[in-house]
């Protein structure tokens, strides 16, 4: 599973051209859009939530998620509109990192506005992780797929890949997690609700 991955050809891609392709991609008439999520610490800088989380503001940061409700609101909207199936699978570790914590809930926003997001333990995957981390992708279709870089937690791009059976192989590697994967609901009930209010955002 993901075997081809670290040795295939790509292109990188810095931030202004990753999300210019992505969209010019994305409305192409493609018709599913995957995203695994391994990473366990990152920086979003600009999100009235994150920098609030950032800065210690627990409280505040939870009531500063909805301010997204429009905005993810629209992106189903336009994704139903162009026929596109999207899920998403965000892979936890534990203890759960004060990052992922926060990020459960604006998780939850998103799949009460439609998306389809399971949660993966990353225990369950520790024979496949054996040599590195599954990849950090995003799929769109059989066209294109990327791997999204980071620098310090910031997005800094991505590499793209359009070798279709590299992009066959990795999205039947993410249907095999998918369906491993627990019910949102299921594990945020049981796993993030209980949690006190982490002391340090990073």
């Amino acid at each position: 599973m993901f075997d081809s991955f670290p040795s295939s050809p790509s292109e990188r891609m810095d931030r202004p051209a990753y999300h210019a392709d992505f969209h010019r991609t994305r409305s192409s008439g493609i018709r599913f859009q995957n995203k695994l999520e391994r990473g366990q610490n990152f920086k979003e800088r600009g999100f009235a939530s994150w920098e609030a989380f950032a800065a210690g503001e627990w409280e505040r940061a939870l009531s500063l998620v909805e301010e997204k409700r429009e905005t993810y609101a629209r992106q189903f909207r336009e994704a139903a509109q162009l026929n596109i199936l999207e899920r998403r699978l965000r892979v936890v570790e534990f203890p759960v990192t004060p990052y992922v914590q926060w990020e459960m809930f604006v998780l939850r926003l998103r799949v009460e506005l439609g998306d389809n997001i399971r949660v993966l333990d990353a225990r369950k995957i520790s024979d496949i992780e054996k040599e590195r981390p599954v990849p950090e992708v995003v799929i769109l279709g059989d066209v294109v797929m990327y791997e999204v870089c980071y620098d310090d937690g910031n997005a800094a791009g991505a590499n793209r890949f359009a070798d279709r059976a590299l992009i066959r192989e990795t999205s039947a590697g993410f249907d095999a997690l998918y369906g491993r994967g627990e019910d949102f609901h299921s594990f945020f009930d049981r796993e993030i609700s209980p949690l006190a209010p982490p002391t340090a955002a990073h």
